[in-house]
């Protein structure tokens, strides 16, 4: 089954939409060592044969900078955000990129989705895949690393990552760590954070910080991926793997007063993780854009989405349990029947049919996350 790959964006709540079909811009600015800049340019050509037969991959470009030949710049386009992301957290990158690691002292990666283009006179200028209208929203990155732990493990690594120092929210004069909500379900962990600023910056600040340090450390021997946090390859795949971006936002309608953060785990069915995550989207779009609705619980919402795995975290008003279609974003009848056949009904235990309006209050219990930590930085 396959859902419209377009999400109805809602301008003045939708701040993050991979769905709506436009294309990607992805700029790679790289600092390589002295000395390195052929032996960078051979991986470069050898790699970008290989990208191009990546689905969705349009076109890239490699520069050099004017002034100082150890500044690269990479560019790239993709068909839309979801093939470009795909890729980028996929095991096929790490492989693709490995030649260039030995070269490369620093990088900095932004991607931008494309929102008008200017051609030469007498050129039109093609309306494909343009994002309709710019997304509104405060600056504020969120994303979130999942990981699994081995079976029986589970307490004790729940005791270690619910009890740790929090790291210092201040990065530099522009980027600040406003908050990280840690969640488990069964053996796998998700770690969320808002970031204001720059999202790199901050995840490197707080893995360079003691305290995170320590923990991390703590629960390697738990961890069914194994990683060495010493060794950069290592720990760049254990990180491109854990990565689980937030392909959807909406943005609360007025301001977050006695609302707590549910996060909740939709096992999808092989294949259906971007359909399910595209519809669940689709729901939450469709939430925030309703007038009549103006007495929803949720307040505001994001749609983490990689492979098969699709998590939401949702902040409420009052108890989850009163409204649990609209939690789960599944109170419309044909939203729950599009999503049937995409959830993995099985690895939740949900034994009544989804289509069931008495499904909910099970769904949600099961699909709900067990929240270790929600450290909310003070403000500046």
């Amino acid at each position: 089954m396959t859902v419209s790959p377009a999400v109805s964006t809602v301008p003045d709540r939708v701040a993050t939409d991979a769905f709506d079909g436009s294309r990607v811009r992805v700029v790679l600015m790289v600092d390589i060592h002295d000395g390195t800049q052929k032996e960078f340019l051979d991986a470069y050509e050898h790699m970008c044969a290989q990208v191009a037969a990546v689905p969705g991959h349009i076109s890239d470009q490699l520069c050099q900078s004017l002034e100082n030949p150890t500044q690269w710049l990479i560019t790239s386009e993709w068909e839309s955000a979801e093939p470009f992301l795909a890729w980028v957290n996929s095991d096929q990158h790490l492989e693709m990129v490995e030649p260039m690691s030995g070269c490369i002292r620093d990088t900095r990666s932004l991607r931008y989705t494309v929102l008008r283009e200017t051609f030469g006179t007498g050129e039109a200028a093609p309306a494909a895949g343009l994002q309709p209208a710019p997304r509104t929203g405060g600056n504020v990155v969120r994303h979130a690393l999942t990981f699994t732990v081995t079976p029986g493990s589970e307490a004790v690594v729940a005791e270690l990552l619910s009890h740790y120092a929090s790291p210092q929210p201040r990065v530099d004069d522009t980027t600040r760590l406003l908050r990280t909500s840690l969640f488990m379900h069964g053996n796998r962990i998700v770690r969320a954070v808002e970031v204001r600023g720059d999202l790199q910056a901050a995840l490197r600040h707080v893995a360079r910080q003691p305290e995170v340090r320590a923990v991390e450390e703590a629960i390697n021997p738990y961890l069914e991926q194994d990683r060495d946090l010493d060794d950069p390859k290592s720990a760049r795949a254990f990180f491109t793997r854990a990565a689980l971006p937030a392909v959807h936002h909406v943005d609360a309608a007025t301001p977050a007063v006695d609302v707590q953060r549910v996060a909740l785990l939709y096992p999808a069915r092989p294949g259906a993780g971007p359909d399910l995550a595209r519809l669940l989207a689709r729901q939450d779009a469709a939430a925030a854009g309703d007038p009549d609705a103006a007495d929803c619980p949720v307040t505001s919402c994001t749609v983490f989405h990689r492979d098969d795995l699709v998590v939401r975290l949702v902040d409420v008003a009052g108890d989850p349990q009163d409204t649990p279609g609209r939690v789960l974003a599944l109170s419309d009848p044909q939203a729950r029947a599009a999503a049937a056949p995409l959830l993995d009904a099985d690895a939740l235990g949900l034994d009544v049919p989804l289509a069931d309006e008495r499904s909910l209050p099970r769904l949600l219990t099961r699909a709900r996350m067990r929240p270790l930590t929600d450290r909310t930085a003070p403000t500046a």
